[in-house]
């Protein structure tokens, strides 16, 4: 297995996107450390692991509250040794343009997205500095932080800010061997996380894409090239990739599982008829 013996911290563990991602490393033989504000979530997330035969525990923190940041990273350190490995996922789904967005939303917003990802991934590296692990963080971003999506504006400038924070922050922490790289998702199965939410007994509202807007394409496969969404396990498994010894040498890269949608030329549509 990739990743025996390592220690994972994940954050924002729904049953979506970093819950399939969380058991995708527990899979591939890491402990983890399931975060989120949501104490079923945790919870729920490690449970499943647990059940599945892996190691885990949850822990419920606000991640831009840097006292719980902190004691969340001295739990994980308490409970598993250290952290080998950071995922930063945590954001709230606020569907709002500029011309509506309130100045506290807009906060709260890029709060959860880009400042919850700045104090995990200080006091985790600070942890791998002091225990002299030289590990890894990879940071959830979206297609929405690559293109321009109407309607969503803090969302897409949190993703996008990310991006940056990626590629800053791994030639930061490139003398200590900490390798800093982002996992790009897009528009996801909802099949996946609803059969999660069901096993770990918790309730999930559904995807963001699940209320369609004006201008969307009706059906959200027909606008990918490989003519279907992917699935948290996708995620998963990149996610597992990016961590493990088989990525030894890439750092400050984005690494995009979205059926090609980035990649996709603006006028051809790849569901239409030849």
């Amino acid at each position: 297995m990739k990743l025996e013996g390592k220690i994972a911290l994940v954050t924002g563990t729904s049953p979506n996107i970093c819950g399939g991602v969380a058991e995708g490393l527990a899979d591939e033989g890491a402990k983890i450390v399931c975060v989120d504000l949501n104490p079923s979530y945790a919870n729920g997330c490690a449970s499943s692991i647990v059940e599945r035969g892996g190691e885990a525990v949850g822990m419920v923190c606000d991640v831009t509250d840097e006292d719980q940041v902190k004691a969340t990273v001295s739990r994980a350190t308490d409970a598993f040794g250290g952290v080998d490995i950071l995922v930063n996922g945590p954001v709230i789904f606020n569907r709002k343009g500029v011309l509506q967005m309130p100045l506290d939303e807009w906060r709260s917003q890029l709060d959860v997205i880009l400042t919850g990802a700045f104090l995990f991934t200080k006091h985790v590296a600070q942890s791998m500095i002091d225990q002299g692990r030289q590990g890894n963080m990879i940071n959830i971003i979206s297609s929405a932080g690559h293109q321009g999506e109407p309607g969503n504006v803090g969302y897409g400038t949190g993703k996008g800010g990310l991006l940056n924070f990626t590629r800053s922050v791994a030639m930061e922490l490139a003398e200590f061997g900490i390798r800093v790289n982002s996992l790009t998702p897009t528009a996801t199965d909802p099949a996946e996380g609803a059969e999660r939410a069901a096993r770990w007994g918790v309730q999930w509202p559904g995807p963001r894409l699940g209320e369609r807007r004006r201008g969307m394409l009706p059906n959200a496969d027909a606008g990918l090239p490989l003519q279907q969404r992917p699935s948290p396990r996708h995620y998963g498994k990149a996610a597992a990739f990016l961590a493990s010894d088989e990525a030894e040498m890439i750092t400050g890269f984005d690494l995009r599982v979205d059926a090609g949608a980035i990649s996709r030329y603006w006028l051809w549509d790849p569901g239409a008829a030849e």
